[in-house]
C-alpha cells in the first residue's frame, strides 16, 4: 500500500491519485461504504492517513494515468538487485501516439509491409539483413502463430481461426465494402 510507504519515508504532505471512483468518494466520505471488506479498508486508510498533517484524495480517470500504468508495467519487467544503485529511466512524452496515421493518406501499395519479414522467415527461414540476435529471437516467437498459403499470409489466433494479413490498400478496401454492405442491410431491414 503507497500510504504505508510514504508513513516510511516520513512524508507529512501527500496527494492520493486512484482511478477508482468507489474508493476515492468513499475515504472522502462522499459515498458510504456498504460491504464488509470496504468498510475495513475505509477504517484502516482512516487509521493512517492521522500520520499526515495533510492527504487528499484524487480521482483520475483511466485516460489520464496511461503513464503510471507503464510505469507499473515496466517495473514488473525488471529484476532489481537491492544491492545495485537503480538508473534512472530516460523517457519522453509525445503529443501523438507513434503508431497512429490515417489510412485515406496512404492510396498507393506498401512497398514494405508490416509484415514482411514473417513471410520471408517461415518460407527460407532467412533473417532481415540489419537484424540484431534480438529481432531474431522475436522473430522466431512470432512466426509460431503465423501460417504462409502461397503468397497470402494468414495470423492464427487462439481459437484456431486464421486472420488474413493485410496491408493499407487492401484494408481501405475490405473496410469501404464492409460499410457499403452494413449501409445495404440497414436499408433492408428499415
Amino acid at each position: 500500500m503507497g500510504i504505508r510507504v510514504a508513513i516510511e519515508r516520513k512524508i507529512k504532505i501527500l496527494e492520493v491519485y486512484r482511478d477508482s471512483t468507489l474508493v476515492i468518494y468513499q475515504l472522502k466520505g462522499e459515498w458510504e461504504a456498504k460491504y464488509p471488506k470496504l468498510i475495513e479498508y475505509r477504517g484502516l486508510v482512516l487509521e493512517l492517513i492521522k500520520k499526515f498533517n495533510d492527504i487528499t484524495f484524487c480521482y483520475l480517470s483511466r485516460d489520464k494515468i496511461q503513464m503510471a500504468d507503464a510505469l507499473a508495467t515496466l517495473a514488473s519487467m525488471v529484476k532489481v538487485n537491492k544491492q545495485e544503485d537503480v538508473k534512472p529511466i530516460q523517457m519522453s512524452i509525445y503529443e501523438v501516439p507513434a503508431h497512429c496515421y490515417k489510412i485515406e493518406e496512404e492510396e498507393k501499395e506498401d512497398d514494405h509491409l508490416w509484415h514482411h519479414d514473417i513471410p520471408r522467415y517461415v518460407k527460407d527461414r532467412e533473417y532481415p539483413n540489419q537484424a540484431t540476435e534480438n529481432n531474431k529471437r522475436t522473430l522466431k516467437r512470432l512466426v509460431i502463430a503465423y501460417v504462409l498459403d502461397g503468397e497470402i499470409l494468414y495470423k492464427r489466433r487462439n481459437d484456431q481461426v486464421l486472420l488474413r494479413c493485410v496491408d493499407t490498400v487492401e484494408a481501405k478496401k475490405s473496410l469501404k465494402k464492409s460499410m457499403r454492405v452494413f449501409a445495404e442491410h440497414m436499408l433492408m431491414v428499415l
